[in-house]
């Protein structure tokens, strides 16, 4: 009896709100495809990651290869942030000193490899990236040739001072042997705004160049220090790695840029020339027809 009158009751609740659960039906069987289909193009995508990351490194390890080729490109940084979307705006351009240092000593270990070329377009970036490549560049059994293109300045000439050679146009920017910690100061925009910065930090300098907050003088002092130091280890590191004498690079080192023939009356390049030149050379260095796969 209670059985009965319980599918009686299910039935006729059915019947009423037969089209909202229709409705609900359809609904579940769209979030089912869609789940599947999402699921479906991860493993697609990773799978296409996978392939070009295999097809990636088959390229770079050719065994026709003799010379090891190297871009710095963009923003020069220690490393890059990971991302779950490789083509993040954080990954676009930048070059990684990390990246660079763990190539040369790859090309260093393969038998294989008798040179590395390194192409430069880059403007700078964070001075210990710059001074990392420089060292292993230095430290590097096989011969580094360098070429610049359009731009070879800040942390990238840095880079690429210690380089064995190193080309440029005529028409290239090279040098700008300076150091900047220049930003924005948002205090007066905020006050029309009708905002407040509200300090709460332990230590007299936690908020040192925060751009909410008014620069002290002491706290500008504290950052021109810092600066003046790498702005000076900077001029040593073209001095020794140039072969240039200090007070020389003292001169000239106010941060500007030079072209490609000013660049080589000064010592910091030491050919005119782009990749053809940079390649007829390591022809002759290397004894035979560079096969070169880039990184």
């Amino acid at each position: 009896m209670n059985d009965s009158y319980s599918d009686e009751k299910a039935l006729g609740f059915f019947k009423k709100h037969k089209r909202k659960l229709c409705g609900l039906g359809i609904l579940v069987i769209f979030f089912i495809i869609s789940l599947l289909s999402h699921i479906a193009y991860d493993k697609l995508k990773s799978d296409t990651s996978q392939d070009s990351l295999e097809n990636s490194i088959t390229d770079t390890t050719d065994e026709n290869c003799s010379v090891t080729g190297i871009n710095l490109h963009g923003n020069l940084s220690a490393y890059i942030p990971n991302h779950s979307d490789s083509d993040s705006y954080f990954n676009l351009d930048v070059t990684a000193s990390e990246d660079v240092v763990w190539t040369i000593k790859q090309a260093n270990e393969d038998e294989k490899i008798k040179a590395i070329i390194v192409e430069v377009d880059s403007s700078g970036g964070h001075p210990v990236a710059g001074e990392e490549i420089a060292n292993a560049i230095k430290n590097s059994d096989k011969p580094v040739v360098a070429f610049i293109r359009q731009t070879g300045t800040s942390a990238s000439y840095w880079a690429i001072s210690s380089a064995d050679k190193i080309f440029a146009s005529k028409n290239s920017d090279v040098g700008s042997i300076g150091v900047t910690m220049s930003y924005l100061n948002n205090v007066a925009k905020n006050a029309k705004d009708g905002y407040t910065f509200e300090q709460l930090s332990a230590g007299k300098y936690k908020d040192a160049g925060n751009t909410d907050k008014p620069l002290t003088v002491e706290e500008k002092s504290l950052f021109i220090r810092d600066i003046n130091i790498i702005h000076n280890n900077f001029i040593e590191a073209v001095s020794q790695n140039r072969k240039i004498p200090l007070d020389k690079v003292q001169s000239f080192a106010d941060g500007s840029t030079v072209l490609g023939v000013k660049a080589k009356e000064l010592g910091l390049i030491d050919e005119i020339g782009g990749f053809d030149e940079a390649e007829k050379y390591l022809e002759k260095i290397i004894g035979e027809k560079p096969e070169i796969c880039w990184q």
